[in-house]
């Protein structure tokens, strides 16, 4: 019976998002996060020129962010330490790509994509150090001059969502075994920040986003059309590969699940959960989020 509520939820996210698809065609969206996120209205299209201007913006905020002390911004020499620094980035040494994997954030399709243009015939960049390739490699598998040399010439990415969400969808997929959404965001606060799982870990703290300077921040909800444009720049034109991107159907229903989840939670579990994301909240264009404007004192950490 403990798994009931979240079939319930399960159930009723299906129609929801059925109906929150059609209302998507119909109706323009708030941009309650102004010009960090497209607008997304009927039959709208993102330019070129909309898509890096909103990059500029991304980056801009991410360079404030990092600007603060305590941010981690240089390689360890230890190649243990690498290895737990850099744990969550991927590479492509044939398509010259690197990015930060985060469950829940589009990197599934994203994968699924990379390997469709590894295997396209005319893909034939030559391979900039002597490995035999290995479609997608993690990053700290290198050494450090080759590190060092990739995070300098490859295209890097990161994909962003709101940490709350994050956390919906990791409790419909059943990580955990808890009962409720509120008992699910105890066990998430009590196993702490450096424990946490990969899943619902803070994504400054997977991604290192002041250590690896990421050339495209890639909001959730805009996938398709945003990863358009930057495999475009990046010389792999990919338009027909482009896989059927469900971040667009699914953003308006989350943001209604998002509210009656939120309202499962104590004011103290809220704060918490504030304080828990309070980096991911500073650095990315998550101003909608309902964990916005909850932290009082910020606590300082990103070991």
């Amino acid at each position: 019976m403990r798994f009931l509520p979240r079939l319930l939820i399960l159930a009723t996210l299906a129609i929801a998002t059925f109906l929150s698809w059609r209302l998507l065609l119909r109706s323009p969206a708030t941009g309650r996060e102004g010009d960090l996120v497209p607008k997304a209205e009927e039959g709208f299209t993102l330019t070129l020129d909309t898509f890096l201007h909103l990059q500029q913006l991304r980056k801009k905020r991410l360079r404030a962010f990092c600007g603060q002390s305590g941010k981690v911004t240089t390689l360890p020499r230890s190649r243990e330490e690498r290895a737990h620094l850099l744990s969550s980035l991927r590479v492509s040494t044939k398509l010259d790509l690197l990015y930060c994997q985060v469950p829940s954030t589009g990197t599934e399709e994203w994968q699924q994509l990379l390997k469709k243009l590894e295997e396209k015939e005319n893909v034939t960049l030559p391979l900039p150090y002597p490995h035999q390739h290995v479609p997608e490699r993690q990053l700290s598998e290198f050494n450090l001059t080759e590190i060092e040399a990739m995070l300098e010439s490859y295209t890097k990415v990161l994909f962003v969502r709101d940490p709350f969400q994050r956390l919906i969808s990791a409790f419909m997929q059943g990580m955990g075994s808890s009962p409720s959404f509120s008992s699910f965001v105890q066990d998430v606060l009590a196993s702490g920040q450096h424990n946490a799982s990969a899943t619902w870990k803070p994504l400054v703290s997977l991604c290192r986003p002041c250590l690896v300077q990421y050339d495209y921040v890639v909001v959730f909800g805009f996938l398709r059309q945003e990863l358009s444009h930057l495999l475009r720049r990046a010389g792999l034109a990919a338009d027909n590969l482009l896989p059927e991107f469900t971040d667009s159907k699914v953003r308006w229903t989350y943001s209604w699940l998002s509210e009656q989840m939120f309202s499962e939670l104590s004011l103290q579990q809220k704060k918490q959960l504030s304080h828990f994301y309070h980096w991911d909240l500073s650095a990315f264009p998550f101003s909608s989020s309902l964990l916005t404007g909850l932290l009082s004192t910020p606590k300082t950490w990103e070991k």
